[in-house]
């Protein structure tokens, strides 16, 4: 299968407790795999569509669990390098007293954060059309930063579309910091995805409107906003408008976000219309929801069409 998007960044050892309790009182972790990227990999791989990820993991236990299970989804792994002086990045994840889900990072110094601009090379990727990028990897370390930069100035010259999710985490870095970095992402960028919270944090509005025209003044063609259970707005200044939330049981809100982003990417990739492609993406994100974990609720094509349809899968 040729290789239609390609995406970049860190990808985690994730641990939460097994039983519902917080992390201070858990005698069992369940352990998974973590990262923007690697999740949407991994959803675009589930829908038939051909992806490689690259990235740094340590030659450790975690790394090596890591680069399999990404390889094990049908993700192209060949541009991943394992590092034998620095230790694949750690992520545990507990249920805040508000019920949402609290992040702690163990990432600095990781082997994610030492990737190189010269180690991510879109030319072995001729046929790509995308390239996805997150701000979570220029948040990382100066090289990251510069190795964002240096790939998306690749990706323009290479005539692909680059579609940027600020991803804003405020836990690696201070909005002061970020700011002008993302901003200058988001010149750069042809599409962009923000949730509504980050519109506030870099373009002072939360009204979807406003905060859209504020965003496509700065360079991007089209700009999908993310609002949660309430869905999504677009606006590519030829077409805008909303499409609505699905109403489903929220179990865990982390990931929605990138399944959000491989949904539009799926759809766009189809050549379907800007609207049904916020359709599927809204559609993806609400079934990232119904099930614990960053990933592993990202649907089959066919789990998808039922989901759009309305229609009930036979259990039994």
């Amino acid at each position: 299968m040729s290789i239609e998007v390609v995406t970049f960044g860190e990808t985690m050892a994730s641990f939460r407790p097994l039983y519902p309790e917080h992390l201070d009182g858990a005698a069992i972790l369940a352990r998974s795999i973590a990262g923007a990227e690697s999740n949407v990999a991994i959803a675009l791989s589930r829908l038939g569509h051909g992806v490689a990820w690259i990235s740094k993991l340590g030659d450790d236990p975690f790394g090596q669990h890591i680069l399999r299970l990404l390889r094990g989804e049908g993700v192209d792994v060949g541009g991943v390098r394992m590092d034998r002086t620095h230790p694949t990045g750690l992520y545990f994840k507990q249920k805040s007293p508000t019920g949402r889900a609290q992040v702690f990072y163990y990432r600095k110094g990781s082997a994610a954060s030492f990737l190189a601009p010269q180690e991510v090379d879109l030319e072995v990727f001729p046929q790509a059309r995308y390239l996805f990028v997150t701000g979570i990897t220029p948040a990382l370390s100066a090289t990251c930063r510069e190795t964002t930069f240096a790939a998306v100035q690749q990706a323009h010259e290479r005539k692909m579309t680059v579609l940027f999710d600020p991803n804003l985490r405020l836990k690696l870095w201070g909005i002061e910091e970020a700011r002008p970095i993302l901003l200058e992402l988001v010149a750069l960028s042809d599409i962009l995805l923000p949730g509504i919270e980050e519109a506030r944090w870099l373009v002072g509005s939360d009204d979807p409107q406003i905060a859209a025209q504020r965003f496509l003044e700065m360079g991007p063609k089209q700009v999908v906003l993310k609002l949660g259970p309430s869905g999504a707005y677009f606006d590519n200044q030829q077409q805008s408008g909303f499409v609505p939330g699905v109403k489903v049981r929220e179990v865990d809100e982390v990931g929605a976000g990138d399944a959000f982003a491989a949904g539009l990417l799926s759809g766009l990739l189809e050549g379907e219309e800007v609207q049904d492609a916020v359709v599927r993406a809204v559609a993806m994100g609400a079934i990232a929801v119904t099930g614990v974990g960053d990933w592993e609720q990202s649907p089959s094509r066919q789990e998808l069409e039922l989901f759009l349809s309305g229609a009930q899968t036979t259990l039994r």
